[in-house]
């Protein structure tokens, strides 16, 4: 493929006609300081590029990716860490109304029993847009907890849970701006969600599964999910009576270690696979495989709600960080999907984890045109 010639264009990859297995070195580019740079600039014949250099492998933001992949050419080598449109399964709404959209399709070409396989995210409406039909179903079971998240933003900032449509209306007001800014600033979005009242308890406290999955390419779907990942705790017992403590609900890392009961060195996290054996010994090796294999479905149904909305770049790929949480019941539920999964590691443990992930991430995108090692530890 020849250089375009519109000058809008910046060019990345450009080899001068090296072939992409010729390369001495991959030159690489992030903006993020945390385990990915250390991991980045200890891989053999990796090279850091600055400020406007030419790359052959970008890890950017999201922003980086709105503002300027449209106007980029990448040359055939070269891989970036998100699809166009990622959005479509990492926003909270777009990730609903893909999984429903998805889930009546199943209905209609598979019957309903296929279609109970997508029934692992609470029940959802999007605010303002659907505000009457949430008071709708408010009203059908009154005294149940909902809780309310922006759709675009992370690490439990702006969510707050409720019992009464008087805090609905609060909320609305304060979304308004004054009349003259009325036109210029929009309502920020909103889903209202059924909060999950049952939730499994260790010791007492609620936590959420952290899982890695890593998406190549979705036409053909081609993904990797990460054998490890942990469970993150809440540092307070769990409790109904107080729906306004954010140490007892929302287990971001974000929020909990800001709690005076936050230790720096212990983390309030659990490897996957320590998770597993708890639950093991609590319930059976028998019951723990269907969980997972649960949890496995989950991972299935949603990317193929999408996989006919994201624009399958070749350059592109995505490292996601699903949460999950589940219920006494060991059912398993989709709370979100990060496209951008904290790479900063808690702890000493968590930073040996987050390493793993990256080096067998950057095996799998295989840069160095190698082809994949059968024997990868954790994929």
């Amino acid at each position: 493929m020849s250089r375009p010639k519109n000058q809008n264009y910046k060019g990345h990859g450009l080899s001068k006609g090296k072939e992409r297995e010729q390369r001495a070195s991959i030159r690489f580019k992030t903006t993020l300081m945390n385990t990915l740079m250390d991991v980045l600039r200890h891989r053999p014949g990796w090279v850091e590029v600055k400020d406007e250099g030419e790359w052959d492998f970008y890890w950017c933001d999201v922003s980086w990716l709105r503002e300027n992949f449209d106007h980029t050419y990448m040359d055939e080598h070269v891989r970036i860490s998100h699809f166009r449109n990622h959005y479509e399964l990492t926003r909270k709404n777009y990730m609903v109304k893909n999984l429903k959209r998805f889930r009546k399709q199943l209905e209609r070409e598979a019957g309903k029993l296929e279609a109970a396989k997508c029934d692992f995210f609470p029940k959802t409406f999007e605010m303002p847009c659907e505000y009457h039909l949430f008071v709708e179903e408010f009203r059908k079971n009154p005294g149940i907890t909902w809780i309310m998240k922006p759709v675009a933003r992370s690490q439990g900032k702006g969510i707050f849970l409720f019992r009464r449509l008087k805090d609905i209306v609060d909320w609305r007001k304060d979304t308004r701006s004054s009349d003259d800014q009325k036109d210029d600033i929009p309502v920020e979005n909103y889903v209202a969600q059924r909060y999950i009242e049952n939730p499994y308890l260790i010791g007492g406290r609620k936590f959420d599964l952290r899982v890695y999955v890593l998406v190549m390419s979705y036409i053909p779907l081609r993904a990797w999910l990460y054998r490890d990942g942990f469970a993150r705790f809440s540092n307070t017992r769990f409790t109904l009576n107080s729906i306004d403590d954010q140490y007892v609900h929302l287990t971001n890392v974000a929020v909990q270690k800001t709690s005076p009961d936050y230790h720096p060195k212990k983390g309030c996290k659990w490897t996957l696979q320590r998770f597993r054996q708890y639950l093991a010994s609590k319930h059976g090796p028998e019951a723990v495989e269907t969980l997972f294999r649960d949890i496995d479905n989950i991972f299935v149904k949603s990317l193929q709600s999408v996989q006919k909305v994201i624009i399958s770049d070749k350059h592109c790929f995505e490292l996601y960080g699903y949460d999950i949480l589940i219920d006494q019941d060991l059912k398993p539920w989709l709370l979100e999907v990060n496209a951008s999964p904290s790479l900063t590691a808690s702890s000493q443990e968590d930073y040996e984890l987050k390493t793993c992930l990256l080096e067998d991430t950057l095996h799998v995108v295989d840069m160095e045109a190698r082809s994949l090692r059968a024997d990868s530890p954790c994929w």
